[in-house]
C-alpha cells in the first residue's frame, strides 16, 4: 500500500488507531531514564506523543503526511512537543534521522514484506546510538492460524527469529511472541504478536 492510500485512510476526523500507546511499548519503556527516541512509521503518534508525555525527545517519521499531521496534533492537544517527518522508512532517511542519533529506537506493527521489512529495520538499526535499545513490535506470523485479527497475508508476517537475524551489530536481549487481549462482540479473544528488543552495544 502507498502513501495515498494511507493518506485516504488517515484522512477522516477521527483516529484510525487508538490514542492509547501499545501495551507492550508501555511495559518495556517505563521506568526507562528517558532520552532521545524514534518512533519508526508511527502512524498518527500513539507512540510519539506518549514517549514526549515520559519525557522523550521524540521524533515521528511516516511516509502519510496526513497521519504526521495528526501526530503533529495529538502532541499538541496533549501539551507535548515532537519532531516530525514525512519520509518513508524502507528508504534513504538521511534527510530526516540522524545517524546514530536516538536512544531507543521503535517500529511498531509495520507489517511489511521480507524485502521492504529489511530495508525499514537496516534504518531502525542505523539511527540506534551506542547503548541504545530497540524495540520491534508487530503482527506474529503465528496469528494467522492461532490468533486474533491482523493481517490475513502471510508475505508481511514475521517471526520474532527472522525479525532478529535482521537486526546486524546489536545484541538481541529478548525475542519472543506475545499475547494480546482484544475485546470484540463475542467476548474477549487473543492476537498473537511478537517483541523483539535489542541493543546496540556501548
Amino acid at each position: 500500500m502507498d502513501s495515498q492510500a494511507w493518506n485516504e485512510r488517515y484522512r477522516g476526523s477521527g483516529l484510525v488507531w487508538s490514542a492509547e500507546p501499545n501495551r507492550f511499548l508501555v511495559e518495556q519503556v517505563s521506568g526507562r531514564a528517558a532520552g532521545r527516541a524514534l518512533d519508526l512509521a508511527a502512524g498518527e503518534g500513539r507512540n510519539a506523543v506518549w514517549l514526549a508525555e515520559q519525557g522523550w525527545a521524540t521524533t515521528a517519521v511516516d511516509f502519510s503526511d496526513v497521519a504526521i499531521e495528526k501526530a503533529g496534533e495529538m502532541a499538541a492537544a496533549r501539551g507535548v512537543s515532537i519532531t516530525t517527518a514525512v519520509a518513508d522508512v524502507t528508504g534513504d532517511l538521511s534527510g530526516s534521522v540522524a545517524p546514530g542519533g536516538f536512544d531507543l529506537v521503535v517500529v511498531a506493527y509495520l507489517q511489511l514484506p521480507a524485502e521492504d521489512r529489511a530495508r525499514a529495520l537496516a534504518n531502525a538499526v542505523a539511527a540506534l546510538a551506542p547503548g541504545g535499545t530497540l524495540l520491534e513490535i508487530a503482527h506474529d506470523a503465528a496469528n494467522l492460524s492461532g490468533g486474533y485479527g491482523g493481517p490475513q497475508d502471510p508475505s508481511v508476517l514475521a517471526t520474532p527469529a527472522e525479525v532478529a537475524a535482521l537486526l546486524d551489530g546489536l545484541v538481541v536481549e529478548s525475542a519472543e511472541t506475545v499475547e494480546r487481549p482484544v475485546e470484540t462482540a463475542e467476548g474477549m479473544r487473543i492476537a498473537i504478536d511478537h517483541l523483539v528488543r535489542a541493543r546496540r552495544p556501548v
